[in-house]
Parts: structure tokens; C-alpha cells; sequence
């Protein structure tokens, strides 16, 4: 008669806890006792243990029962086999007929084809797979619950043994983990290249023991912590500013989840079979997470993502490990996180971090925002770095390319050096540029705004040589807020804004909320499209009080100097006017309190939306002027989202038609006189502003860091020979003009 689950399993982990207890014999020798150890156990004529030789490779790395010299040398693909489906699924293979199941995989060599039986569980480490435990009987059966569920717990803590290197040696062929040099290849969100060091937003727990030495003491320290884990959850929400029954509804999902009696009861079973507390926590944590990976319903992954917080929440708290270590940032600092909002970035600081890297994230992100406003490398998608970085690893992060190389080794290293040197000078090259005009040889000159969204940008006004401030995101200051900011609050801020420009230009465009960038206050819209969606002036004309606040604090900031307001996302004529109907009011009423009026108020438009660029030419004669959004402009044009990794790089910015387009915007605001620019990521890339200056465009607005590089390569042409060249490529059917231009300024001496 079969034991119960705890009592298995906890009879089993005991003997495991003894066997590695007496600390003898290498890695392989261990893996050697533990499978002998299980099949007695067990009571199967078959355990054996595979390991991931890489990413891709599972090998046999121990076995009782099968052939031995099959041991290093068999091996499989994930996915191969029943074993390797374990492994990529992340979940149990039970069957009492295994040759019989779909995508067996007969190895002659390990003498399995005696055994009917197969029961195979992942090893896996917060969503980790670390490789796959199996046991095998000729018995044609099913395992029961029971057995499962004690070789699940067996399988966690050789997980947990992996992670520590237990079974790190040359006789078994796996590398010692987290020292290794690593290549991460993920996607650029911010250019640059720089060298330091890790420093984890919340490091990785490690669990040093664990088994179980007394059951009541675990059950008592796990009972300790979820109470101190509830009371910290219920001021955390407490504190949380609540605008709608929405975000209601998930604030209470979360509170229901820290107080789970089944999560709870599940961790108290994996103590009494064996585990210690924490091992308890990381083991249901780990399932979590495998379940996380596989729903396809998205307010499910985003609960389950609720209790992996959780977890992680509470483990700190049991091992005293985490973000309250009081581990000083170094110098150096390379953030590593798997997601990070602006508000938890901006604490860090920019002084701070000399890069970023994280495993999610978009191009479009908040934190991608930060770190263009920073000028600090960003790397997002980087799959794995948490798991495999440590505190004060070196790190190199090649944001051009979007590659991480993690613990490198020195011939690595000493190339990253040179292209960080290369780099210095260049920039030694340009600061010798800033005080000079972008004037191509033509004679034409070309104005090189920047782009900005924070105070701690403005420094970069004059250090750049930038003009003006072509573009002022104004929705940070809500982004990284808990609660809406006041109008005196805005208007304070806005004033330092302009105190710090010195008198140059400021273009504040009006509130860009909606799409990927959701207010932690504002009741998110579940739209199938958002960045076709509600967002932008499209939330400001609808819900105008927002809008009129504003405009009221942007009116004050001013102080009777020059303002220049500028409104996102116009898709039609009639949006602009209501947009600037509402100034109007907020003008008056202004004028009605009392309050100092501008002494100018310029007001333009994005243009974002192809629509705009065919407006009444009364919109042309209207508007004070128009800035061509291109991040919005090109995934609209060629109806690529810019988030999509698989579609946003099919289309090239110099495309033909995208640059005809563009051409028949200049021709419209050159007949009526309108100022105008283009502001985005694009702007600031050399050739590519070489191209836009080319077709008229004589006001650029782009990243502080970019205005150096793009000025020397505008002094460096002639903009009439570019245009030549681009007439060409165009009049020869070519797609893109980049190959042909490229090839000319090569020929540039």
C-alpha cells in the first residue's frame, strides 16, 4: 500500500538530505547516489537524471538502471522524445506505455526498450528548466498522485542543488552556473555602448538549504511571514489611488491572492513532505510561472503574474534577501530587471545607471522613454538575464546592435573597449561642432532641436548645441505619478522648464496618454488596437478637464513670456480647432483671474496620421506650425506596429514611397507658409536626416546625443547632390533609397 504524499515524499527527501549530507564523492558521484537513492525508493527498476549540456541539448548525466555507458553520451533535442517534451512543455509525462506514445524516441544504446512504464517531471527553477528527472518500471502502470508528487519534490530541490553547482565537475561535463561568459541577444531601445557591472532591481533569492529540519519550526516561519506578507500587501493598497472599478477589481484580485487558503495549504504540504519554507514557496512559485508561460487568456497570465510578485514578496521576507539587502549601486551600474516602470527608474536616477537591460519591456515603453531622455543604453528582450546574472557580474551592453555579453571573456572585451574608444572620439569630434550651425555644403542650414521630457534633459540644451527644445513630452510628470498632479504643481514645473531653456524655444506638446502609455490612475480601455484607439487629443477633447488644466498651468508658467503649445495625434482640421478652442477659454479665463497672459502663443499640431498631410489647405493656413511625428507616422504609413518585433523592421524609413509622402508635406507647407519639422527616433540616425534635410525639411528635433553626429555629417554634403541621388534611386523603381545614398557618401571624402 502506497504511502501518503507527505509521508514519501518527506521519507525520500531525508534520504536525499543524508546521502548529500556526508559530503563525499565529486558532482557525478552525487548525481550517482541520488538516482540509485530514488529507484530504491521508489521501488522502479529506472531513475535517471538529464541535464541541459545548452540551451538546446539535454544530456543523460546519471542513470540507475540503464545501460552506463549510455551516461554523457546519450542525447537530445527539446522537444526529442518524451523527455525532451517534458522539458519544453514544462509539465509531467505519466504513461504505462511509453514506446506506444506519440514522439517516443527508442535509444538502443541506454537498453530502455525493456520498460514500459514512464514517469518524467521537469527540474526547473522559477520557470526555469534545468533539466528533466525520470523514473521507469517494466510494470505497465500508471504512477499514482503520490509518487508524482514526491518526485516533483525531489525534482525542486535538485534544482535548487543545480543552481548552488552541485554537480559541477569535468566528470560530469555541466558547467559551474553563473560564471560563464553569456551572449544575450535582445532589441535595441536606446543606441550607445558601455561597460560595468550588474546590478540586479531585485535580486534573485538564493536558498541555501532546502530541506525541512523541523516541520513545526517551517510551518511556523512560513506562517509568520505570509501574515507579515498580508499586513505589507494591505498598505501597500491601502495606499494605492483607486479611479475606477477596473483597477478596483485587480487591487482586490491581489489582496485575494495574499490571502489564498489553497496556496497557502498547498505550501504547508510541501513542508510536512519535506521541504524547508522557502523551498515551499519557490516550488509553488515555480509552477506558477510554468502555468503563466502557457495561458493564452490574458487576464489570467496577468493574475498569475499577481502571485509570482507575491512569491517573490514573500521569499524575501523569509530569507531576509532582496531589494532591502543595502547593497550600494556601484559606480558602474548596468540596471538589469525583467520590466521596470518609469517612476521605480526615475528613483534610481541618471547619475546612477550607465545602461539597462530587460528581459521584456517594448520600444515604446516607459522605460524606453527614460533612457532616450537619459541617453543611456537600453537593451530590452533580453530572455534569461535575470536567471543567469548575479550582483557585480562585469557587463558589457552593445545598444546599437541590442547584444549583452554577460561575464565576457577578454577578447571580448578588449574589441567592446576599442568601439567604446572609437565612440569618445567621436564624440570629441562633434563638441567641437557645437557652436557652429548645421550648414551643408549647399548652404543650406538645417535646425537641429532636441527632444526632451524630463528636467534633468534640459542641462543637455546647451552641451548639445541643440536649438531649442523641438518636442517636450509633458506626459512623464503624470506617468510616474500615483495620483493626478496639480495645476500648480504642473505650472511650477513648467516654469523651471523655461527658466532652464534660457530663453530658447520650448514646444510643450499637450498630454500623449493612451496606447502603450496607460496612467497608473486612469481606468485602462480594453481596445483591440490601442494605438488606434482612444489616446491622446482624442482623451483630451473628450474628457476636457484634464486638457484645461493643462493648458491653464502651461499659460502660468509662461509668466508673460513666449509659449508654444503644441497638440499630438491631430488626425483631422476639426481636432485642431476644438484643440484650440479650449486654449482660447483657458486664455480667457486667465485673462478673467487676473493672471499675466503670454506675450506670444504659438500653436501647432503632430502630424501623425497620413490622413493629416491631405487636411483643407485651410488647416495649412491655419496651424502655426507642424512637426511630422515619425515613430506614429511610419507604423501608421505601412500599417506596422512599431511593438511587433516580427513586422516594425520589414519597412525602411527611406522607402521611396514613405519619402514621397513626406515630399508632398513640404510642398503643402512651403505654398502656405507653415513652419515645419520632424521630430522622432529616425531624426536623429545621420543618413536618415541627410535624406529628410534633402527634401526640405529644415528643422530636425531628435535625442540630445544624436544632434553631434547628425551635424557633422550635414556639414559634410552638399544637400542638392543628395536630393540628385535620391531622384535617381527613385526614377530607377528602386524600393529604398538607403543602399544608393549610403554608396554616395562613402564617395564623400
Amino acid at each position: 500500500m502506497p504511502h501518503r504524499a507527505e509521508t514519501s515524499s518527506r521519507a525520500l527527501l531525508g534520504r536525499l538530505r543524508d546521502a548529500m549530507a556526508d559530503g563525499g564523492g565529486d558532482g557525478q558521484a552525487r548525481l550517482d547516489r541520488i538516482v540509485d537513492l530514488i529507484a530504491s525508493s521508489m521501488q522502479t527498476e529506472v531513475c535517471s537524471i538529464y541535464l541541459f549540456r545548452d540551451a538546446e541539448t539535454l544530456e543523460l548525466s546519471a542513470t540507475e538502471g540503464l545501460a552506463a555507458e549510455a551516461v554523457h553520451k546519450t542525447r537530445m533535442r527539446l522537444g526529442e522524445g518524451l523527455v525532451g517534451r517534458v522539458a519544453r512543455q514544462k509539465s509531467v509525462i505519466n504513461t504505462a506505455n511509453a514506446p506506444g506514445e506519440k514522439g517516443f524516441r527508442y535509444m538502443p544504446e541506454t537498453g530502455e526498450e525493456r520498460f514500459s512504464s514512464f514517469l518524467g517531471v521537469p527540474i526547473q527553477r522559477l520557470g526555469e528548466v534545468l533539466g528533466v528527472l525520470v523514473v521507469q518500471s517494466k510494470q505497465a502502470r500508471e504512477f499514482t498522485p503520490d509518487e508524482i508528487y514526491a518526485l516533483e519534490v525531489v525534482a525542486m530541490v535538485l534544482a535548487e542543488m543545480t543552481e548552488l553547482g552541485a554537480f559541477t565537475n569535468e566528470g560530469t561535463g555541466i558547467a559551474a552556473r553563473h560564471q560563464q561568459p553569456v551572449l544575450f541577444r535582445g532589441i535595441c531601445a536606446q543606441e550607445g555602448a558601455v561597460e560595468g557591472c550588474v546590478f540586479l532591481h531585485e535580486p534573485r533569492v538564493v536558498i541555501t538549504n532546502p530541506f525541512a529540519g523541523d516541520t513545526v519550526t517551517e510551518l511556523k516561519r512560513l506562517t509568520d511571514a505570509v501574515d507579515t506578507l498580508r499586513v505589507s500587501v494591505d498598505q501597500l493598497l491601502s495606499g494605492a489611488t483607486v479611479t475606477g472599478a477596473d483597477q478596483a477589481e485587480v487591487l482586490e484580485a491581489y489582496r485575494m491572492f495574499a490571502n489564498s487558503r489553497s496556496w497557502l495549504r498547498r505550501m504547508e504540504e510541501d513542508i510536512k513532505g519535506g521541504l524547508s519554507a522557502e523551498a515551499a514557496v519557490e516550488k509553488e512559485q515555480s509552477l506558477a510561472r510554468s502555468r503563466m508561460e502557457q495561458a493564452g487568456d490574458n487576464y489570467l497570465r496577468d493574475r498569475l503574474h499577481d502571485l509570482d510578485d507575491l512569491s517573490n514578496r514573500l521569499l524575501r521576507i523569509l530569507t531576509g534577501q532582496g531589494q532591502e539587502t543595502g547593497a550600494e549601486i556601484p559606480p558602474n551600474a548596468v540596471l538589469v530587471a525583467r520590466n521596470i516602470g518609469p517612476g521605480e527608474l526615475l528613483d534610481y536616477g541618471k547619475t546612477m545607471l550607465r545602461g539597462i537591460v530587460l528581459e521584456e519591456g517594448s520600444v515604446g515603453s516607459h522605460a524606453a522613454i527614460v533612457a532616450r531622455a537619459w541617453a543611456i543604453p537600453l537593451v530590452i528582450n533580453a530572455r534569461g538575464i535575470t536567471t543567469e546574472a548575479l550582483n557585480r557580474d562585469p557587463i558589457l551592453v552593445d545598444g546599437d546592435q541590442g547584444i549583452v555579453h554577460l561575464r565576457p571573456d577578454d577578447t571580448v572585451h578588449a574589441a567592446f573597449k576599442d568601439k567604446i574608444a572609437m565612440a569618445t572620439r567621436a564624440q570629441e569630434r562633434y563638441a567641437s561642432l557645437r557652436e557652429k550651425p548645421a550648414k551643408a555644403r549647399c548652404g543650406s542650414v538645417v535646425a537641429l532641436h532636441m527632444n526632451a521630457g524630463l528636467m534633468a534633459d534640459l542641462p543637455s540644451l546647451d552641451g548639445s548645441g541643440a536649438e531649442g527644445v523641438g518636442l517636450f513630452r509633458t506626459e512623464l510628470q503624470f506617468l510616474v505619478r500615483n495620483q493626478m498632479p496639480t495645476r500648480t504643481e504642473l505650472a511650477n514645473l513648467y516654469k523651471r522648464v523655461l527658466a532652464a531653456a534660457k530663453g530658447k524655444r520650448v514646444v510643450f506638446r499637450t498630454l500623449d496618454i493612451g496606447s502603450d502609455k496607460v496612467l497608473p490612475y486612469m481606468k485602462r480601455q480594453d481596445e483591440p488596437n490601442p494605438a488606434l484607439g482612444w489616446r491622446a487629443i482624442r482623451v483630451g477633447l473628450d474628457k476636457p478637464g484634464v486638457l484645461r488644466m493643462q493648458l491653464q498651468a502651461l499659460i502660468r508658467a509662461a509668466d508673460g513670456g513666449p509659449l508654444t503649445v503644441m497638440f499630438p495625434f491631430i488626425a483631422q482640421y476639426e481636432e485642431y480647432t476644438a484643440a484650440k478652442a479650449e486654449l482660447d477659454k483657458a486664455l480667457e479665463r486667465e485673462t478673467i483671474l487676473g493672471h499675466p497672459l503670454p506675450s506670444t502663443v504659438e500653436v501647432g499640431a503632430m502630424l501623425e496620421t497620413p490622413s493629416l498631410g491631405f487636411a483643407p489647405t485651410k488647416f495649412f493656413q491655419e496651424v502655426e506650425f507642424l512637426s511630422i511625428g515619425g515613430n506614429d507616422l511610419k507604423q501608421f504609413f505601412f500599417a506596422a506596429d512599431r511593438e511587433n518585433e516580427r513586422v516594425r523592421r520589414r519597412y525602411d524609413t527611406l522607402n521611396v514611397s514613405f519619402l514621397s509622402y513626406l515630399e508632398m508635406v513640404v510642398e503643402r507647407c512651403k505654398e502656405t507658409g507653415t513652419p515645419l519639422s520632424f521630430c522622432g527616433e529616425d531624426a536623429g540616425r545621420p543618413v536618415e536626416a541627410v535624406c529628410f534635410a534633402a527634401m526640405g525639411l529644415r528643422t530636425l528635433s531628435m535625442r540630445p546625443a544624436s544632434i553631434g553626429p547628425v551635424k557633422h555629417l550635414i556639414c559634410r554634403v552638399d544637400l542638392d547632390e543628395a536630393r540628385a541621388v535620391i531622384d535617381a534611386a527613385r526614377d530607377r523603381g528602386e524600393m529604398s533609397v538607403r543602399r544608393a545614398v549610403s554608396d554616395w557618401l562613402r564617395t564623400l571624402p
